[in-house]
C-alpha cells in the first residue's frame, strides 16, 4: 500500500495521516469548500476539492470518493470516523473497486450497525446483554405486557441509533404509548429506520468499552478498556484509561466477551465493544461500533500500539505481531474533547473564528486538533476544535496534568468545552471515580463553571492528595498503575 486517501477531514484526517507518513505511504486529502485551507489539507501530499460544504455534498459523496480514488492510483481508502466509516455499501464499492478499505468488511458493518442484529448475532456466544425483545416492536399493548415483565423503568432504543437518538426513558406504563411513538418519528427521521426494541433501563450505568484488533489470519486480541462516563445527549466528553473501578476479573471477563463479540461476525481491523456496567460490576452489551473510535488516544497511551498503524498492516494482509499475552497497561490516560459548544447555553454549538488558539505544549500532552489560529469553526460539520489527552504514572497524576494542560489551552472567539474539562477533574465525584452516566445531570450547573479558580485549585489538590492516600490505605483490588 503506497498511497492512501483519507475520506474524511480535521483531526482525525491529519491524525491518519502523520502515522501513513511515518510509514512512509503517501496520502491524499479531500476538502470541501469550507476546509480549503484546513491543515489536514496542507499536510497531505495531494489534496482534491470534492464539493461545496454540506457534507451531503462533499464528504458523503461515496461514488466520487472512489472514482477519485481510482483515477490518483489510491491502494487504499480510511474512512476515520464519522462521514462513510459506518456504511456498508461504501465499504463494499471500495472493495468491489479493488481498493483496499481500511477498516471490517462490509458484513460486520452491517450486522453491528443494527442494535437487534447485533444482539442476534452475539447471543450464541453467551455474553451477558440486557433484558428486553430481541425483535423489533410496534405493538403498544404488547410492549407494555413486556415492559411490566422486565420491570419499569425501560428504555425504548432505536435499532439504526446512535447519540441518543431514537432513545426513550419510560418510567410507568401509562407514558409508554407516547414515548413509543416518539421514538419512532425520532428514529424514521434520523436513520430513516423507525424500528425500536425495549431494554430493561440499568440504573446508574457506567459506560466502559473495549478496544478490539483482528487480522485475517483469525488473531483477535483486546487492547483493554476505556471508561466513557462522563456524557452530554448521550454523547462522550471526558473518557479516559483504564477506568478506575474494574476488577483485574472483571476486565480479564469483558475483554474475552469482547473478543467474542469479535469473531461472532468475523470482524476484521479496529473495532470497539460497549457495555453496560451496573453497581454490581455486571456488565452487558450494549453494541459495536465498526471503527476507529474518537478516544482511541488514551488506549493509544496506555499499551503503546498505533492503532492506525495496525489497521493499515491489517488492510494489507499482515498478521498482528503480537498476542493477547504481549500487552499490557502502563500508566493513566485522559482525553477531554474540546467542543466549539457553550457549556452555559445547555452545550449548544458556538460558530465563529478562532482570534485566539495557543494549545499546551508539555511532553505529557498530546493534542489532536484540526484548527489553526484565525480558522472558522463552520456550521456543517461536528463542532470538535481538538482532542486534548495528557499521559500520566496514574490516575491522580493524570487529573492533575489535565488540568494543566486545560488552564494551558487558550482560545478565544468561540465558547468551548474547557471550562466543562475543569469542572468535571475538579470535581469530587470525578476523582473519587464515583460517578457515572448520570454525572451532567447529577452534578453540572452553570454556576459552578464560573466558580473562583483559586479556591478550586486548592480544593481539589486536597481532594487528590485525600483520595490518594485512602486508595493506598485501604489496599484496592483496582490495579496500581
Amino acid at each position: 500500500m503506497k498511497k492512501i486517501l483519507i475520506a474524511n477531514r480535521g483531526e482525525i484526517a491529519l491524525r491518519i495521516m502523520r502515522t501513513a507518513r511515518k510509514m512512509g505511504i503517501k496520502t491524499v486529502a479531500i476538502y470541501s469548500e469550507a476546509d480549503r485551507n484546513a491543515p489536514h489539507v496542507r499536510f497531505a501530499d495531494e489534496a482534491v476539492c470534492i464539493g461545496p460544504p454540506p457534507s451531503n455534498q462533499s464528504y458523503l459523496l461515496g461514488d466520487k470518493i472512489i472514482g477519485l480514488a481510482l483515477e490518483l492510483g489510491v491502494d487504499g481508502i480510511h474512512p476515520g470516523y464519522g462521514f462513510l466509516s459506518e456504511n456498508a455499501g461504501f465499504a463494499q464499492a471500495v472493495t468491489d473497486a479493488g481498493i483496499n478499505f481500511i477498516g471490517p468488511r462490509p458484513h460486520a458493518i452491517e450486522v453491528m450497525g443494527s442494535k437487534l442484529a447485533a444482539k442476534e448475532t452475539v447471543l450464541a456466544y453467551d455474553i451477558p446483554l440486557v433484558p428486553g425483545t430481541e425483535k423489533a416492536i410496534d405493538d403498544v399493548d404488547e410492549a407494555i405486557k413486556i415492559a411490566k415483565d422486565i420491570g419499569f423503568p425501560i428504555l425504548i432504543k432505536a435499532s439504526a441509533g446512535g447519540g441518543g437518538k431514537g432513545m426513550r426513558i419510560v418510567e410507568r406504563a401509562e407514558e409508554l404509548a407516547e414515548q413509543m411513538e416518539r421514538a419512532i418519528s425520532e428514529a424514521t427521521s434520523a436513520f430513516g429506520d423507525g424500528s425500536v426494541f425495549i431494554e430493561k433501563y440499568v440504573t446508574s450505568p457506567r459506560h466502559i468499552e473495549i478496544q478490539v484488533l483482528a487480522d485475517t489470519h483469525g488473531n483477535v486480541v483486546h487492547l483493554f478498556e476505556r471508561e466513557c462516563s462522563v456524557q452530554r445527549r448521550h454523547q462522550k466528553v471526558v473518557e479516559e484509561a483504564p477506568s478506575s473501578v474494574l476488577t483485574p476479573e472483571v476486565r480479564r471477563s469483558m475483554g474475552a466477551d469482547a473478543v467474542k463479540v469479535a469473531q461472532s461476525c468475523d470482524y476484521v481491523g479496529a473495532g470497539t465493544v460497549e457495555f453496560l456496567l451496573d453497581q454490581d460490576l455486571n456488565y452487558y452489551f450494549l453494541e459495536m461500533n465498526t471503527r476507529l473510535q474518537v478516544e482511541h488516544p488514551v488506549t493509544e497511551l496506555i499499551t503503546g500500539i498505533d492503532l492506525v498503524e495496525q489497521q493499515i498492516r491489517i488492510a494489507r494482509g499482515e498478521k498482528l505481531s503480537f498476542a493477547q499475552e504481549d500487552l499490557n497497561m502502563t500508566g493513566h490516560a485522559l482525553e477531554l474533547r474540546v467542543y466549539a459548544e457553550d457549556p452555559s447555553n445547555n452545550f449548544l454549538p458556538s460558530v465563529g473564528t478562532l482570534s485566539t488558539y495557543n494549545p499546551p505544549k508539555s511532553d505529557y500532552v498530546r493534542l489532536d486538533d484540526g484548527y489553526d489560529l484565525g480558522m472558522e469553526i463552520p456550521i456543517y460539520y461536528d463542532p470538535m476544535i481538538a482532542k486534548l489527552i495528557v499521559y500520566g504514572e496514574n490516575r491522580m497524576d493524570a487529573i492533575q496534568k489535565m488540568l494543566q494542560a486545560i488552564e494551558d489551552y487558550d482560545i478565544k472567539g468561540v465558547a468551548n468545552t474547557l471550562p466543562f474539562g475543569r469542572f468535571v477533574c475538579q470535581h469530587e465525584a470525578f476523582i473519587s471515580g464515583d460517578f457515572d452516566t448520570n454525572f451532567v445531570k447529577k452534578y453540572f450547573t452553570v454556576e459552578q463553571i464560573h466558580g473562583e479558580q483559586e479556591t478550586a485549585e486548592a480544593k481539589v489538590a486536597a481532594m487528590l492528595a485525600f483520595h490518594a492516600y485512602n486508595k493506598a490505605k485501604k489496599q484496592l483490588t483496582v490495579p496500581q498503575y
